[in-house]
Formats: structure tokens, sequence, C-alpha cells
């Protein structure tokens, strides 16, 4: 039986080119060899395409070779140039390991739609609703689900400091990670968390700060077959939790520790993985996403982000959640591509 071509795209040209590598790397370790012959796209940080031998640390040092992916769908692969002239490699499947802008935000999974390559998880429109945590809340709100309160602002727009509650926080609308986000305490941090959000992002989200414990909850899946993870606590000492910004992060974060299984009561943890669930089906996520929540003293649970890739290194926690439920990472790829080739989990 000829083994399944799987096409790992990874690298990127956003704030997370880094974490996309590391979680490729792990991908390459899990990925059943037995059933899966892996093919590796490499984008640079400039964006150049590069079939290579795999994401190793300084994979572009590497034997490198120009690639595309085909528009043409009678193709459903790459196009390799080789000697001037561009040979065509097949793949049966596509996972997009990319973390951020143009990865996870709708424009890769529209190139694959494109291209007919079948690709594991969520398609163009769920990708640019969670990219976008404006659009996120609204959507998620019109469905019945608890939201922070928020305000958008515009890439010119000024915002007057007087106006808000304090404290809030201040983060691009659509990246990945913390990148740009801020915690402000008065007015007077106010103009610099907004500059710092438009670094990533012209448009720049200032919400409420919920007080209450920070969860999270992977899900995994297709339309009413969903598996939910064990949740997660986010424990801090200090601070706000920083996502893949430490500087040593495979040493663990510098002011929070994972907590999973969640350290909360058994009718929280099936809230919240009710919640997760119902969250990812009013965003219509497909596939895999890894969804953030706050859990409030009096029980309530409201929504803070949806990441539709979530970071897969050993230090993310998508896959210490599953693995707490009973799903090993291997496990979890394999029902990825399943998804991707026939619509349903085996």
């Amino acid at each position: 039986m000829d083994k399944v071509k799987v096409g790992i795209i990874f690298g990127g040209c956003s704030e997370e080119h880094t974490v996309s590598v590391k979680s490729a790397r792990e991908v390459a370790k899990h990925l059943d060899a037995e059933k899966y012959e892996p093919v590796y796209i490499g984008i640079t940080k400039s964006g150049a395409w590069k079939l290579c031998d795999g994401p190793e640390e300084n994979w572009e040092d590497g034997a490198c070779r120009p690639v595309a992916l085909s528009p043409d769908r009678s193709v459903r692969g790459l196009l390799v140039l080789e000697q001037g002239r561009y040979e065509t490699i097949g793949l049966d499947v596509v996972l997009p390991v990319l973390h951020g802008t143009l990865g996870e935000d709708g424009a890769m999974q529209g190139l694959l739609e494109i291209s007919g390559i079948p690709y594991a998880g969520c398609d163009v429109q769920s990708s640019a609703l969670c990219m976008d945590k404006s659009l996120t809340y609204l959507v998620a709100g019109s469905a019945g689900i608890a939201t922070p309160n928020f305000r958008t602002v515009a890439a010119n727009e000024n915002v007057d400091p007087d106006g808000l509650t304090y404290p809030v926080f201040v983060k691009p609308a659509r990246s990945g990670s913390s990148f740009g986000v801020n915690k402000v305490s008065g007015k007077e941090e106010l103009p610099g968390a907004v500059e710092d959000a438009r670094q990533y992002d012209s448009k720049v989200l200032i919400e409420e700060a919920v007080v209450g414990s920070e969860i999270g909850c992977a899900v995994l899946g297709n339309d009413l077959e969903l598996i939910a993870g064990e949740v997660d606590r986010i424990k801090l000492s200090h601070g706000f939790f920083k996502i893949h910004q430490e500087s040593d992060p495979e040493n663990g974060s510098e002011n929070a520790t994972i907590v999973v299984p969640a350290d909360i009561p058994a009718e929280s943890r099936l809230l919240v993985q009710e919640t997760a669930k119902a969250v990812y089906r009013a965003l219509g996520c497909r596939g895999l996403a890894r969804v953030d929540l706050f859990l409030k003293e009096d029980g309530k649970v409201v929504l803070n982000e949806v990441n539709t890739f979530p970071g897969m290194t050993p230090y993310s926690r998508y896959r210490p959640m599953m693995a707490a439920a009973g799903v090993p990472f291997a496990e979890v790829l394999d029902r990825l591509v399943s998804l991707a080739l026939t619509g349903k989990m085996r």
C-alpha cells in the first residue's frame, strides 16, 4: 500500500517563524513513517518557498530547492525548479504548521483551496474569523458566549485615554502569541501600548481586563464529532502570561506554570470544555484549535481567544492537554490527516 504523501509547510513571514520551525520539528518526530511520506516545504522570513530535507534549526543552509504550490488543480502538488525546468511533486494532503500572520489568518488556506489539495485545520473563513479577535468576539457573542467588553482602534485613530476604565489590555487585533500585547494600568501608559500593538497590526484592540483564571482547552475534530482535551490553567507568579516570548522557552516560562489537568472543580472543567466546543462550532472551526478562556470566581466562563493552529513545541499547551485526555501527539497527527482527507475521524 502506498504511503500518504504529506506536505509539511513551516516557517513563514510572521513574528512566529521560529515557533513554527520548532512545531514542525516535533511533527517530523511524531508522524508515523510507516503510513506517511513527508515532504518538507520551508518558507523563509522573507517569504521564499524552499523544498528542504526537514525543519532542522539551520534548515535554510541545507540542500534546498526553490518550490511553489501549483495553482493548477490537475497537478495538486508542488512545482520544483530543477535545472531551468519545473518538475512536479504530487501531494495527497498538507499540514500547514504555520502560526500567526499569513499562516493562521486564511491566506495559506486560500492558496491551498485554489490548489485543490486537502489540508488539515480550519478553512479560510474560520481562520480569518479567529485571527481577528474583534470578529471572534462579535461572532461568539452573537452565539451567546460571554466575551470581554472591547473597542477597536483604526490605523490613524486617536484614543481618548480618559474614556477608558483601567486596567485594560491593548493588543494587535490580528496577530499571534503575545506579540504587541500590554496591560495598561493607567492613561499615561496607553499611547505607548497602542504604538507597540501597531507594530504588528494597523487594527488595535482595547479590551477590559477580565478578573479570573486563564484557562485553555484543546479541541480536535469536525462538526459534532469533537474531542476536548483536558483543561489547563496558567498559574502566574506575577505580570501576565506571554506565550512564546520567553528568553529560554525550553526551560519554562519566566512568570507562569501550566497546570494540566487544571486544578479547578469538576463542574467548572465540564463547563470550560463545553464552552470551548461551542466556541469552536460557532466560529466554524475544523481539524483542531486551542480555545483560551477566563474562569471567573463566580464560575462564569469568558472567551479570550482562539488559536487555529496552536504551537506544537514541547513547551506548547495543546499537546499536553490532548495527551492528558489519552490522545498522544502521533494520534493527533493521524486524526488530523484523516480529517483532512475524509472529513471524519477514524
